[in-house]
């Protein structure tokens, strides 16, 4: 009877069990399909409705596919490819690799030796490191050398990994790769104002001969600046160009890209051991390592695992470049190419994440411009792989930025339950936006997950805002309410302007706390930003955000998503700034990142150009901001006005020629820069700086003609006035 008894026990606990894990089934299949439900509903509408979208999300605890839509297609996953990237260095080389630099001499110390650095793609030296190596040279004895010999032999002669050349900007994004490289081979230029009317006080650091600078800026009495900073190749030396005008009570700091990584390097060098005492007599040259040269010092970088954190958190693709040739030349040999490390991934990828070859496009390290493709598909079968391989999961995870809490997601899912929840790579490209990553769910689910987003049309900032609700809607599933109240909450829009009394009040905080330029106040301006829902005081909140630190890229990212040429943001922000007597807050911040190049701000202010309508002071304040910009920027600016819709770029093309009209430079760089982009490889390029020349001028001069008196000459004998360029180029 006991034993009966016993065994109706088990039976009844057992049952207990399965109808336990038949319930939990059926719940988590109901939040699955809640999520389903959104996450379709999300990448059918809105910005994404418009665009090529493909999502996959997998389960990292049963495999299973979660959520898929357009999950085999081929897309261009822009910055994502890191983590590809990522992957394949840290299972081949291990989380404790660490990157090499050797210092020999030939001869002996007390005769004045020659000094040989040879580099093994370290990307994480910098000033400071270079600073302690000179002092541990001077340490072991080292009083004086001839010269400095710099074997950038590890990896190959190409700077610029495939991709790379579709751009020729001197931005540090673009820098390029070297066994021996510094600072991520880029420089600060610092500009300070030395007054109004003075030449400001530009300065380099690193300071060494490696630099030469042509300042042509002036300081100006207008609190606009309207300053450039270009970096171009000058023999065995990087020329630094200033131009514009500079605040009186202004500074700021440009970061540039240099072209020569292993003579800033020495020349860098050698500056520093002069500091530390050592005196250099000789010269700094390239030139390989003799088998006769003694080692003096070795000096090595952090452990792979940090180097990892600096290329994802902050998306740097100079350290991804590296890596790849630091790949190729450990796992196929000497010297470092991107075409090995390419080979080396790709073994990875087949052998150990089952992503057959030749199912994809691989091409660089980085990410960068139209050259790479994955599904999204594959990127979550990468997550998901290396999520699960315990000697580097801790490791590959935690080298990816986390949701409001640090890295390029540092302001987004900030404020709510979402943030450090998710952990993803984020990826940004003219019409593409991407991100991919790991969550954890509500509901305890562990979920990889990949959305790429190509060939969207109008600006990123919407498209970024729906990928971050789908990155919500991930979070939530399994919340009493559902991923769907979630996603609402976040994209609540925020289209009903307040009352004006309420509105104008709001602005005047605002536009004081931007006046202070204090980078204190960010973190309660981030706060208002996200909470604002007038979208036109939300625009002068990411102004102040910006204006607060104007080096913090992720401030400028708040201002263009927040502002644009709409009726419910600048046409309102006009009326709102002329009852309060001030500026049109937004627009002089937006033509100081549009006259540095920044291409978003460009096409920004050609679009307001049209939705300035027939206000006769807008757009005579746009007309000088366009002529300003032409002085800096020009060829960026050719480029805005090729790619900009014809209705925008039919309304600034005669506010920019009233603008270079008023100007009466005849020297205006503006012209010369038009006049290379005629001799542009690029046909299309050719044809619209020919086509631009030509209107720019009739333009000008009928403008000039109109304005003189009676007798002045016709139009045709005005098209050589000064203020136009000649109709010929120099040496025609």
């Amino acid at each position: 009877m006991q034993r009966r008894a016993s065994t109706l026990l088990v039976a009844l606990l057992l049952a207990g069990v399965c109808v336990g894990k038949a319930q939990a089934a059926g719940t988590k299949e109901r939040d699955r399909t809640a999520l389903r439900e959104v996450l379709e509903d999300l990448a059918g509408r809105g910005p994404l409705g418009a665009a090529r979208v493909g999502i996959a999300v997998l389960s990292l605890q049963d495999g299973s596919v979660v959520f898929a839509r357009n999950a085999d297609a081929l897309l261009n996953p822009a910055s994502n490819v890191k983590l590809v990237t990522a992957a394949a260095s840290l299972s081949r080389l291990g989380p404790d690799f660490r990157f090499e630099t050797e210092f020999s001499l030939e001869g002996a110390l007390s005769d004045r030796p020659r000094l040989y650095v040879r580099g093994k793609g370290d990307p994480s030296m910098t000033t400071e490191r270079l600073y302690q190596v000179a002092g541990e040279l001077k340490h072991l004895g080292l009083r004086e050398v001839s010269d400095i010999v710099l074997d950038d032999s590890y990896f190959d002669a190409e700077r610029m990994a495939p991709g790379f050349e579709q751009e020729t900007t001197d931005r540090p994004y673009t820098a390029p790769t070297g066994a021996l490289s510094l600072n991520a081979n880029a420089v600060g230029v610092y500009v300070r104002s030395a007054g109004a009317g003075a030449r400001p006080v530009v300065e380099v650091d690193p300071a060494s001969d490696y630099f030469t600078v042509a300042n042509s800026a002036v300081g100006t009495s207008s609190r606009a600046r309207r300053a450039s900073v270009s970096s171009e190749v000058d023999g065995e030396h990087q020329r630094i160009v200033v131009r514009g005008t500079v605040p009186a009570t202004g500074e700021f700091v440009s970061w540039k890209r240099i072209n020569q990584p292993p003579l800033y390097y020495g020349q860098t060098l050698k500056m520093l051991l002069e500091q530390r005492g050592v005196h250099v007599r000789g010269k700094v040259r390239l030139g390989l390592v003799p088998d006769r040269a003694k080692p003096l010092y070795l000096a090595q970088s952090d452990t792979f695992d940090l180097v990892l954190k600096r290329m994802n958190k902050t998306s740097n693709n100079f350290v991804a470049e590296q890596l790849m040739k630091t790949l190729g030349a450990e796992v196929k040999g000497a010297p470092g190419t991107t075409a090995k490390g390419v080979q080396a991934t790709e073994e990875f990828l087949e052998k150990e994440v089952g992503i057959q070859r030749g199912s994809y496009v691989l091409k660089n390290g980085s990410g960068m411009n139209d050259t790479n493709r994955f599904t999204p598909a594959q990127l979550a079968k990468l997550l998901k792989t290396m999520a699960e391989r315990f000697p580097v999961a801790a490791e590959y995870l935690s080298s990816v930025p986390i949701g409001g809490r640090d890295g390029t997601l540092r302001w987004r899912f900030e404020g709510n339950d979402i943030a450090g929840k998710l952990r993803a790579k984020t990826g940004t490209l003219e019409n593409v936006c991407a991100l991919s990553g790991v969550v954890q769910t509500a509901g305890g689910e562990m979920l990889a997950f990949s959305i790429l987003v190509n060939d969207f049309p109008g600006r990123t900032g919407p498209v970024v805002q729906t990928i971050d609700a789908v990155g919500t809607a991930l979070v939530a599933a399994g919340t009493a309410a559902g991923p769907g109240a979630a996603v609402a909450a976040l994209t609540a829009p925020a289209t009903q302007p307040s009352p004006v009394e309420e509105a104008r009040a709001r602005l005047k905080t605002y536009l004081q706390l931007a006046a202070q330029a204090d980078r204190r106040n960010v973190a309660f301006l981030r706060t208002a930003w996200r909470n604002e829902k007038d979208p036109a005081v939300r625009a002068a909140v990411a102004d102040a955000v910006y204006q607060s630190n104007p080096s913090d890229y992720l401030g400028t990212r708040a201002l263009l998503d927040s502002f644009t040429a709409s009726d419910d943001v600048y046409l309102r922000l006009r009326l709102l700034a002329r009852t309060l007597g001030v500026e049109t807050p937004c627009v002089s911040s937006l033509v100081t990142l549009a006259a540095e190049g920044n291409a978003e701000a460009l096409s920004r202010l050609v679009e307001l150009s049209r939705a300035s309508g027939q206000d006769e002071h807008a757009k005579s304040d746009l007309a000088v901001a366009l002529a300003e910009v032409a002085r800096t920027a020009p060829e960026e600016l050719v480029h805005a006005l090729q790619t900009a819709v014809p209705t925008d770029r039919d309304a600034a093309l005669p506010l920019l020629a009233k603008g270079l009209e008023r100007e009466a430079d005849p020297d205006h760089p503006f012209w010369p820069a038009v006049r290379g982009l005629m001799g542009s490889t690029d046909a299309g390029r050719a044809r619209f700086a020919s086509q631009l020349e030509s209107e720019l001028s009739q333009r000008i001069a009928l403008d000039k003609a109109a304005s003189l008196p009676p007798t002045a000459p016709s139009p045709a004998a005005a098209r050589s006035s000064p203020l136009a360029p000649p109709a010929e180029k120099p040496g025609g």
